[in-house]
């Protein structure tokens, strides 16, 4: 069956690794993520443009109506007219450092954003294959849900045929059915749960339906897994793991935005130029023509503008405060995370520990209960067993594959996740 979702095309069933990859492509959120790190981009680019001049150009029309003075140094009553343009520029020369201290800031500030999408990027993997591991585990559990209903089917069987050969009772084939029903019903829960997961896959996803879609069930050995340490796993995190780089490179701006605040307190020097012209009538005289006037009030300029802080009513001295502020505090926020981090590591290597216990644990319980289950059921066919100890020692075995199923999976995903925190991709 062919899947389109979001512009792509999916046949067959879905690896780990093709669900991760679709779900940092279209997931929503995702792409909000996205969103902030090109708002960074544009923001840098703005600061880098603060060292640009800036060219404005102007015109302008003005009317005159009522007595005004004349050339010769008298008052009549007349209409003049003036039309001017002009184009001007400013430059800045020296701003107290402010433009690369800001440029400097907004670089680190899209370092920071990019990490934040990797991160989130990280996160959407985790949260996928942790959505991908619960859809494996109850695929297992309906496969013993099944196995459940396999055997009471065939016991049914039987014990219809001793029926009629008069060696069952009919309390017993009712025992059965009863027993049967109660098999399919668990099968029924089982194949809802597995949908339910199917579903919740497919929502992260961003498929736009989730009817036929379908995973792979990976065949990865367990045995032979090395959890390794976590004080080495920890060491390796830090280096490369995208949450620390984003506080580690908000920190570092912080330092910029302190610079950019004490140049407030340094003189601010710019350049400025323009060039100008104008046409002027006046109704009670003749007046030049206009490309002769516009030729003849040509005008040009050039300026320099010092501008020296004296008092500021402490709003400077207050700003590098605030930024000295901001920088202890994002200190705070990185060692935060680095100790969050080693937190998450801990957890996931006694996470990984005791699953590791209980899967070899499951496997001994597993073989003990299938032992037991295939003695009683002998002694059921030749009668020296009752159906009560056999549905009980049926249902005991199947918890146990239940147990077994349930540790495998938790094992593989903590040791999994421990290779993730070391900077590997997850798969199975």
């Amino acid at each position: 069956m062919s899947w389109a979702a979001s512009g792509q095309t999916h046949s067959g069933p879905w690896t780990l690794a093709e669900c991760i990859r679709h779900a940092q492509e279209n997931n929503l959120t995702l792409q909000q993520t996205e969103l902030q790190v090109k708002q960074r981009e544009i923001q840098l680019e703005t600061a880098k443009g603060s060292r640009l001049p800036m060219v404005s150009g102007s015109a302008s029309e003005n009317f005159s109506f009522g007595r005004g003075l004349t050339a010769d140094n008298t008052y009549s009553n007349t209409n003049t007219t003036s039309t001017g343009f002009s184009l001007g520029t400013s430059v800045p020369v020296f701003q107290g450092l402010r433009i690369s201290n800001g440029i400097k800031e907004n670089e680190l500030g899209l370092k920071a954003a990019t990490a934040d999408l990797q991160k989130a990027r990280e996160d959407m993997s985790v949260s996928v294959a942790q959505a991908y591991t619960q859809i494996l585990y109850n695929m297992e559990l309906l496969d013993v849900a099944l196995n459940q209903v396999g055997i009471d089917s065939l016991q049914l069987v039987r014990l219809e045929a001793l029926l009629e050969n008069g060696k069952a009772s009919t309390s017993q084939v009712a025992q059965q059915k009863a027993a049967l029903g109660q098999s399919r019903l668990s099968a029924t829960q089982a194949r809802n749960n597995l949908n339910i997961s199917l579903l919740d896959l497919s929502q992260l996803l961003e498929l736009p339906d989730p009817e036929g879609f379908s995973i792979v069930r990976p065949n990865v050995p367990i045995d032979g897994i090395l959890l390794g340490n976590p004080e080495d796993i920890y060491a390796e995190a830090i280096q490369n793991k995208p949450a620390v780089k984003a506080e580690m490179f908000r920190l570092d701006a912080t330092e910029f935005s302190i610079k950019s605040a004490k140049g407030a307190f340094l003189p601010s020097l710019s350049a400025s130029g323009g060039i100008g012209t104008n046409y002027y009538t006046m109704s009670a005289a003749p007046s030049a023509v206009f490309f002769d006037q516009i030729k003849n009030n040509f005008s040009q300029y050039l300026g320099l503008s010092l501008s020296v802080p004296i008092f500021s009513g402490f709003q400077n001295r207050n700003q590098v405060r605030s930024a000295e502020l901001a920088r202890t505090n994002q200190r705070l926020l990185l060692e935060n995370t680095k100790k969050s981090l080693y937190k998450e590591i801990q957890q996931a290597y006694y996470n990984a520990v005791a699953a590791s216990e209980k899967y070899r644990s499951s496997v001994d319980a597993q073989a003990s209960a299938r032992e037991s289950f295939e003695l009683v059921q002998a002694k059921y066919e030749n009668g020296k067993a009752n159906i009560t100890e056999f549905n009980e020692s049926r249902d005991t075995w199947l918890r146990a594959e239940s147990d077994l199923v349930r540790s495998r999976y938790e094992y593989l995903y903590s040791a999994k996740l421990l290779d993730f925190y070391r900077g590997r991709p997850l798969e199975f």
